[in-house]
């Protein structure tokens, strides 16, 4: 097991460009595909916590179910975003790289060179 952990989605540029800067700074992370395996309620809050970030700032809210599922209304929830991650994972801005107590996104993806 790894200390890093990355939220991946392989068809998504930033994303791969994200992985193979770990990979070539010769850190191996473990690589979460989050449209296959999304993370849990609770994992969601926890990347929240060590993000520093609400819910809406990890949403991709140009993304069409963010739209459609009309979760830019100021009376949606923190809770209810969360869930709507959750259950639609495509909505989840990514990559997400993750290690110990500290997490980033990897947009662009030189900012994960400050978790090494």
């Amino acid at each position: 097991m790894s200390d890093y952990v990355i939220y991946h989605n392989p068809k998504c540029s930033k994303s791969r460009a994200t992985l193979e800067l770990l990979i070539e700074n010769k850190i191996e992370p473990d690589v979460i595909e989050y449209l296959d395996n999304p993370p849990s309620i609770t994992a969601l809050e926890n990347i929240l916590t060590l993000l520093n970030c609400q819910p809406i700032e990890l949403m991709r809210t140009n993304e069409e179910t963010f739209i459609a599922l009309n979760l830019g209304d100021p009376t949606t929830t923190n809770e209810e975003l969360i869930k709507a991650m959750n259950a639609h994972p495509i909505l989840i801005e990514r990559p997400i790289v993750v290690r110990g107590t500290k997490a980033i996104i990897g947009r662009p993806p030189e900012q994960v060179l400050s978790l090494i």
